[in-house]
């Protein structure tokens, strides 16, 4: 199913080769956009005065061309040339109506599968093995889950890639902090809380005592070498981390469909310096392998330590070539914060020489800060996630309690899940990923702005609407009757609903899910004005229905748009 701006972009285009069948305009953007102010229409189309240029003529000249070849059908009621050549569209309402009903009737809501038959690889999370998860860990795991969902509801196979940070000289430190400093009770009662103690304390005793590090890397080699006993406690070490790492992400609602630490790569790191050497894309210098990236404007990248060691770009290469050999994807998007740029610019030019096909995107994001005082938590010390999504709920619970007293206490708690649970996610996921989140209670929780519980009440609102209306009215089937828009506010509404599906494909195109966020909140704003303004139950039998099955359109949209965050939507409040 085509949306609205991509056939109207279509006809845009035919008209602009139309009139000027001879030029070459195959550079410009000829689309339609959502005009930028409502009273002008529901459209515009900039692209008269980038061909004025190459065509040498006056923009609104060009504009006049484009206009009369615009095709007389009954999807656009009105076409208005503004300023120097603006191209204003202005939707039939009978057109716009026909398509709402087709969205409803579909079972993507109208958005169209580009990405059938494709396959993706996201990498996202990557926690390290042996420390718990804190609030810096939040956004690379929600803007990933995100932007899973909102590729496959684009028709993407997509593979969901948690690549463990479970290798590396820490667990040497890490294996002589536990044999020497374990309280066998506190593993029991919080696992990862007890390996992060004891490595902290294990760490220490590094920095002081040489002999004591000295140990450490011995047994670090015995790891390496595959020493039983140290095998035994580095893989009890996983599956604790796992445990407490699968049971946030549960919270969370978050998946993955591979679950692969650095560790899984190690047998072919030898091989990937090997190919890199034969290739000559490597040379030693001060007894290290290095890449030299001089071509790219990028330092120089180490693949092998002076040490013997490998560096995190020559894991990365072996990741991306097995990758494309057990899965052939069609692209490979790491989420990582900002702090890694250079390395994935290094490592992606590394793998486009060494012969790696598959596009690689970074998608990098602004740090979260908190402010002080937040949590009850020392100045310095970092948040535990845990901590954030109790504190979370605790407060949804009140916001629950306050709203709906007579809901029973179970599922009151659900509900505060729910809501809780989705104020930290859309607090993230409605700012552009690149910039950093400050994140506050009274913007997160907010039930009037531009927060998940304002959309999730919307979404309650209509449910409740739904509801009344069977009540009242239990022989009248309000999905027989065509959608009629006879009401300003009632058309306002059913052009953004149009925009959703677009809303879907420009938060995969441009990868930010803050533009779904941002259309579903402007969907809020047209639905609350159409609530306070146009009657419902107390309209006329026909156009009342109507009405009603604009709203459960709306309520199909939210509940929809909100699960591609990852956010849930309660049917009460």
């Amino acid at each position: 199913m085509q949306t609205l701006k991509e056939i109207l972009s279509a006809q845009i285009r035919a008209a602009f080769a139309a009139a000027f069948p001879d030029a070459d305009l195959s550079a410009l953007s000829l689309d339609a956009l959502p005009a930028a102010d409502e009273s002008f229409g529901d459209y515009q189309c900039n692209g008269a005065m980038a061909a004025a240029k190459i065509l040498r003529r006056p923009p609104r000249a060009v504009a006049e061309a484009v206009v009369a070849q615009l095709p007389t059908d009954d999807l656009i009621a009105k076409v208005e040339i503004a300023g120097p050549g603006f191209i204003n569209l202005t939707l039939a309402d009978g057109a716009l109506a026909r398509h709402l009903e087709a969205i409803q009737a579909d079972a993507h809501l109208g958005v169209p599968q580009p990405g059938a038959g494709k396959r993706l690889i996201i990498d996202y999370s990557s926690p390290n093995v042996a420390k718990p998860m804190h609030v810096a860990h939040i956004r690379s795991t929600v803007i990933g889950d995100a932007l899973k969902r909102i590729h496959r509801a684009l028709g993407y196979e997509v593979l969901g890639d948690n690549h463990l940070g479970d290798w590396g000289t820490q667990f040497g430190i890490l294996i002589m902090g536990y044999r020497n400093f374990l309280d066998s009770a506190a593993l029991a009662a919080a696992p990862v809380d007890e390996l992060q103690r004891v490595y902290v304390l294990s760490h220490q005793k590094c920095e002081e005592d040489p002999a004591w590090k000295d140990q450490a890397r011995a047994e670090l080699v015995k790891l390496q070498a595959g020493d039983p006993d140290n095998r035994a406690l580095w893989q009890n070490f996983i599956d604790l981390s796992l445990a407490e790492f699968n049971r946030i992400y549960g919270r969370l609602g978050v998946s993955f469909e591979l679950v692969r630490g650095e560790s899984f790569y190690n047998d072919a790191l030898p091989g990937v310096v090997e190919k890199l050497l034969s290739l000559g894309l490597v040379r030693e210098s001060e007894g290290a392998l290095v890449a030299f990236l001089e071509e790219e404007k990028l330092p120089p990248c180490i693949v092998r330590k002076s040490d013997g060691g490998f560096n995190y770009a020559t894991t990365d290469l072996a990741t991306v070539f097995s990758r494309e050999a057990e899965f052939r994807p069609d692209g490979i998007v790491y989420v990582t914060d900002e702090r890694q740029q250079l390395h994935f610019r290094q490592f992606f030019a590394l793998a486009k020489k060494a012969g790696a096909q598959t596009p690689l995107r970074h998608i990098w994001f602004g740090l979260m800060r908190l402010p002080e005082g937040l949590l009850s938590t020392r100045k310095g010390t970092a948040i535990k996630l845990d901590l954030l999504l109790d504190e979370a709920e605790k407060r949804a619970l009140e916001l629950v309690k306050q709203a709906s007293p007579e809901m029973p206490a179970d599922q009151q708690q659900a509900v505060a899940r729910a809501v809780g649970i989705g104020a930290v996610k859309y607090a993230d996921l409605s700012q552009n990923p690149q910039s950093a989140v400050t994140f506050t209670w009274e913007k997160a929780l907010a039930m009037d702005g531009n927060s998940a519980p304002y959309l999730q009440y919307a979404y309650a609102r209509i449910a409740s609407v739904i509801d009344k209306h069977a009540e009242r009215f239990p022989d009248c089937d309000w999905r027989r009757e065509p959608i009629a828009l006879d009401a300003p506010q009632s058309r306002r509404l059913a052009v953004r609903l149009a925009r959703f599906a677009d809303a879907v494909l420009d938060a995969a195109e441009q990868e930010k899910p803050s533009l779904l966020a941002d259309a579903l909140y402007d969907l809020s704003q047209a639905y609350s004005s159409f609530y306070q303004n146009v009657p419902f139950l107390k309209a006329d039998a026909g156009i009342r229905e109507s009405r009603v099955r604009l709203c459960d359109l709306v309520a199909q949209v939210l509940r929809r748009g909100l699960a591609l965050l990852g956010i849930d939507t309660p049917d009460r409040i």
